[in-house]
C-alpha cells in the first residue's frame, strides 16, 4: 500500500512546481521537439532539429512559467501567457514560408509543424503530460505514414502546375498542340525569360487539367519529349 501511495505523491509532484518536474518538463519538451525537427531535418527544411527543440523548450519554459505565476498570483489569468505563444509563434512559422522564382511555395509543412511542437510545448510546460505523449504520437504518424498519402494525393489530383524552360525550337503552339492530343486543358498561362549559362531562354508557368485519369508524372514525361524544352517541373 506504501508504493502505491508513494507513487500516487510522485505523480502528483510532478504536476506541481518544483524542481522535478521542471527538469522531466523541459527534457520531454526537449525529446518531442528534437524528434519532430529531425525530420524536417533529414528533408533539408528551413526550420529544422534545432529550430523544433528550441521552439518546444520554449513553450514549455513560457507554461511553466504561467503556472508559476498563477501559483504565487492566484488572481491573474492562468492561460495569458499560452494565448500568447499560440498568436505569436505564427510569425516565427510565417517567416520558413517561400515562394521561389517558380512560384513554388515552400515551407508550409514546417510552419504548422512549428506550431505543433509549440502546442505540444504548452502542454508539456502545464504538465498535461497524457495530452503530450498521444499529440506526439499522432504527430509522428501524421509526418511519416500520413505524408505518403499526402504525396500519393498530389500525384493523381486532377490539376497540377508546372515550370517549363524551353529554347528556340519551343513555342507556345507546339505546347498548345500537344496539350489538345492529349485531352490537357492549359490555362493561368504565364511567360518569361531566364540567363543560364548557355544563353537566355523562355519559361512558362502553366496549370494543367487533367480531363483523363493519369500519373503526374507521365504527364511530366510527355511534356519533356517535346521539342526544344530544356527543363520542368511540377510546383506546388
Amino acid at each position: 500500500m506504501n508504493m502505491f501511495t508513494d507513487m500516487g505523491t510522485w505523480c502528483s509532484s510532478l504536476h506541481e512546481v518544483n524542481l522535478l518536474s521542471i527538469v522531466i518538463r523541459i527534457s520531454v519538451a526537449l525529446l518531442m521537439g528534437g524528434i519532430l525537427g529531425a525530420e524536417r531535418g533529414l528533408r533539408n527544411r528551413p526550420a529544422g532539429f534545432m529550430t523544433y527543440v528550441l521552439v518546444c523548450m520554449g513553450a514549455s519554459m513560457i507554461m511553466l512559467t504561467n503556472q508559476y505565476i498563477f501559483t504565487a498570483y492566484t488572481q491573474t489569468d492562468p492561460t495569458r501567457m499560452a494565448a500568447q505563444v499560440v498568436s505569436g509563434i505564427g510569425f516565427l512559422g510565417a517567416g520558413t514560408i517561400i515562394v521561389t522564382r517558380n512560384d513554388e511555395v515552400r515551407g508550409l509543412t514546417t510552419a504548422a509543424g512549428l506550431w505543433l511542437a509549440a502546442g505540444l510545448g504548452l502542454a508539456i510546460g502545464i504538465g498535461f503530460y497524457s495530452g503530450a505523449v498521444i499529440g506526439f504520437l499522432f504527430s509522428i504518424f501524421a509526418l511519416i505514414i500520413l505524408k505518403k498519402i499526402d504525396v500519393y494525393i498530389k500525384q493523381h489530383a486532377k490539376s497540377m502546375e508546372v515550370y517549363l524552360e524551353y529554347n528556340a525550337a519551343c513555342s507556345l503552339r507546339k505546347l498548345s498542340e500537344y496539350a489538345q492530343e492529349q485531352s490537357f486543358v492549359l490555362f493561368d498561362m504565364q511567360r518569361g525569360k531566364i540567363k543560364t549559362l548557355s544563353g537566355e531562354m523562355g519559361t512558362f508557368v502553366f496549370s494543367i487539367e487533367l480531363t483523363q485519369k493519369m500519373n503526374h508524372g507521365e504527364a511530366l514525361d510527355g511534356l519533356y519529349s517535346l521539342e526544344g524544352v530544356e527543363y520542368l517541373k511540377e510546383i506546388a
